[in-house]
């Protein structure tokens, strides 16, 4: 079968591996796409690689067909599509409260141990969720990014009638603003990026740049002065972290997506002020993903238009530097079985 490695250095590798049988509790997965994550794009540039040990298989974005079922496999059978919620938390402790999905020795496989970029895939199988036999598997590999949107939503408390600004229209931001939009929520998109602005509008958003409109001045007129009731910050820069105090609303609340390497400045005084709430958001619940899988198995938002490119596994270090080429583009997939 064929499998890719990353190696370091900006350097994937595609190679030939044997097909292994699944293990008791496992199941072997055709997959059918993988998806590039913002996660996957910092592993090719090295920024991980004191977690990633090498050569590693990536990929956590996925969709499929379980090939072979492991000894003691239950519920699932040869032929289901499914979709994985790459979390391992086999090493949970009470410590952890419950929220096992961010346990301290939580594994995230496709960074922390093997992952999707390959044609076969042997996953346990408490990580799996079935699909209906009808469900697009081109869609299905939406899945897992979806999810981080559904989770950001739901840890929101954001309800019909209440106004969301996301701060950020890549591919996480629309998706969030999908969700959001799905709630009954008026939403507003902020990005700097043109090509992103006219996408966000493409998909029925009101988007607008903060470099040619004063942002605050701008939700306000569309919120009666009141400001955003929710905000959520994905953009992962600094001038966002600035205007989310500003563009919040008194007991605005604001949901951090954005994953923040280094210390940041944040003005804790407009939390005082205003009775702001910082909501941490990481991942995904098993609700989550079933809420996600609803929302893709009904298709009635603009999914289709996410995926910008489709491209064989073969090819998987042109689809890297054709994202750090083309910053425009949205969700790329790669074709596992090409």
């Amino acid at each position: 079968m064929k499998a890719t490695v990353y190696e370091g250095n900006k350097t994937f590798s595609v190679i030939e591996k044997e097909i292994e049988a699944p293990k008791a509790g496992e199941v072997r997965i055709k997959v059918a796409y993988s998806g590039v994550c913002g996660t996957d794009v910092h592993i090719y540039h090295g920024m991980m690689d004191k977690r990633v040990s090498m050569p590693q298989t990536i990929g956590h974005e996925m969709s499929g067909t379980i090939d072979a079922v492991g000894e003691g496999v239950e519920g699932f059978v040869v032929g289901d599509k499914v979709v994985v919620r790459p979390l391992d938390d086999t090493k949970a402790k009470p410590s952890d409260k419950g929220f096992n999905h961010i346990c301290e020795e939580l594994n995230f496989i496709g960074i922390d141990s093997p992952g999707s970029m390959q044609q076969y895939w042997n996953v346990p199988a408490f990580v799996l969720h079935k699909l209906q036999e009808t469900t697009d598997l081109k869609l299905a590999a939406l899945i897992e990014p979806l999810s981080v949107a559904t989770h950001d939503v739901r840890l929101s408390g954001l309800v019909a009638g209440e106004t969301a600004v996301v701060l950020g229209g890549g591919p996480i931001g629309l998706l969030v603003a999908m969700v959001a939009k799905e709630v009954g929520a008026q939403v507003i998109i902020s990005e700097v990026n043109p090509t992103r602005i006219a996408k966000a509008k493409e998909l029925g958003f009101d988007a607008v740049s903060p470099l040619e409109v004063d942002l605050v001045e701008y939700v306000k007129s569309k919120t009666e002065n009141r400001r955003a009731d929710v905000v959520f910050e994905v953009a992962g820069v600094q001038p966002a972290l600035d205007i989310m105090c500003e563009v919040a609303g008194i007991r605005g609340r604001i949901v951090m997506v954005a994953i923040h390497g280094v210390k940041k400045e944040v003005d804790l005084f407009k939390f005082f002020w205003k009775e702001l709430k910082l909501i941490g958001a990481r991942v995904y619940e098993k609700e989550d993903y079933e809420k996600s899988i609803r929302l893709i198995t009904e298709n009635e938002l603009p999914f289709e238009q996410m995926i910008t490119d489709v491209q064989p596994l073969s090819n998987i270090q042109q689809v890297f530097e054709n994202i750090d080429n083309n910053p425009d583009g949205l969700k790329v997939l790669m074709d596992c079985q090409l």
